[in-house]
């Protein structure tokens, strides 16, 4: 027996629905307005909502964002109305609705789709981020336009911005409703006949280019060359330039060529400040639905110190910070003081000690030399190919300077 939450501002329809469903034998709740299914909501997780889109205080679309935006949306959703458009079955859809029933509903449409959404409940979770419910910021809204604008090119498409912007975030708001999103450089690494296979009008995401190595680029060249046969886009990000995945990642210039034949760069985090508080409160709330950490909630002031901090880090950093706070924080409101501790935890450590400057050139030298490669390796979290890019030097060029000093990479992921 399922739980199910039917929200309709008409009596008659909520009965009929209530009286349907639980004669199929599951429990039914009742909300007449997008306020009282709040109410239940906040009470419990149900395990389908049929969620009317014209209500007269809050409209069906708004609450299905309010529960994406909060983390809530971990339930399937199915839309119902008697006079929608294609284009607000396609929205509700983006922002995480399951399906949409058009009244009057037809008996079997009605528990056929019951019964496909109650399968999917089994496997529902804390949903991911997505673009769908963001935008407040000017830079944010410009750039869901133009991605929304190139949704239906197949062109290979580049993004490009600083690292930790978490570009797959990016590369799923180009997807069609239903159409597969295969990501991952591991998938280089398969048979390219079942890749294609998977990806047939959908895309591939390859998530940092700075990261393949050679084979992997020839596996992606001959992908690329057989997209087209199977309506799949290629879409990539890098946070260097095509130039230097040539010069420092030893890419055919052909390749780097077709792959930024259109390029979008990506704005950092801090330049859609604006959405931070809404991005961080998504974040908590995902924590909180998994039951990673008891229910949290984010003070004024602390949303105004996120919105406020720089993050050089972008998005992974803006996520470990959040993280960080669901799981340290000690009171149920996440408070400044809060979010000041944690903000220091996650600085860039600092390089310490002096230099000995009445010492010998050679040796002052080599000390200033181990201190540096210290930093950049702590700030990079032992990434070699970011140091590498960060210093500027070819990785084995790299690698023979840290064993002339002494230092040990510490055997790190390689990370984007």
């Amino acid at each position: 027996m399922a739980q199910i939450l039917v929200v309709d501002d008409e009596v008659g329809i909520r009965e009929l629905l209530s009286e349907i469903l639980s004669d199929e034998g599951h429990q039914v709740l009742l909300a007449e307005n997008a306020q009282a299914a709040r109410t239940l909501r906040e009470r419990g997780r149900p395990d389908l909502v049929l969620l009317d889109i014209w209500m007269p205080d809050t409209d069906g679309i708004s609450l299905l964002k309010e529960w994406a935006t909060s983390g809530q949306l971990t339930m399937p959703v199915v839309m119902m109305s008697g006079h929608g458009t294609i284009e607000t079955a396609v929205e509700a859809t983006r922002i995480g609705a399951l399906d949409y029933l058009e009244k009057p509903i037809a008996l079997q449409r009605l528990l056929s789709t019951v019964k496909r959404a109650l399968r999917n409940q089994e496997i529902a979770g804390p949903q991911p981020l997505t673009l769908a419910t963001l935008g407040r910021s000017a830079a944010l809204a410009d750039l869901k336009k133009r991605l929304a604008q190139l949704a239906s090119v197949g062109t290979p498409l580049l993004l490009r911005g600083e690292r930790g912007m978490q570009a797959e975030l990016f590369a799923r708001f180009l997807l069609a409703a239903g159409a597969p999103f295969i990501a991952g450089a591991e998938l280089l690494a398969e048979p390219p006949s079942e890749v294609l296979a998977r990806a047939a009008g959908g895309i591939l995401f390859l998530p940092d280019l700075s990261q393949l190595a050679r084979v992997e680029q020839k596996n992606l060249e001959f992908l690329l060359a057989r997209c087209d046969r199977h309506r799949a886009r290629v879409v990539t990000y890098s946070p260097v330039e095509p130039r230097l995945l040539i010069e420092r990642h030893e890419y055919d210039p052909e390749l780097a060529a077709r792959l930024s034949e259109l390029t979008l760069a990506l704005p950092a985090l801090r330049e859609f400040a604006e959405d931070i508080p809404d991005i961080a409160a998504l974040m908590l709330g995902q924590l909180v639905e998994a039951r990673a950490c008891l229910p949290r909630r984010f003070s004024t002031a602390a949303l105004n110190a996120l919105r406020q901090h720089a993050w050089p880090g972008n998005l992974s950093e803006l996520e470990a910070v959040v993280r960080s706070l669901a799981l340290t924080s000690l009171e149920e409101e996440i408070q400044l003081t809060d979010f000041e501790r944690v903000i220091s935890a996650h600085s860039a450590p600092q390089a310490s000690g002096e230099l000995p400057l009445d010492r010998p050139y050679r040796e002052a030298r080599e000390t200033f030399e181990k201190l540096y490669f210290e930093f950049q390796l702590a700030r990079e979290q032992g990434s070699m190919s970011r140091v590498a890019e960060r210093t500027g030097l070819e990785r084995t060029h790299l690698y023979r300077k840290l064993k002339a000093l002494g230092i040990s990479p510490g055997g790190k992921k390689e990370e984007g």
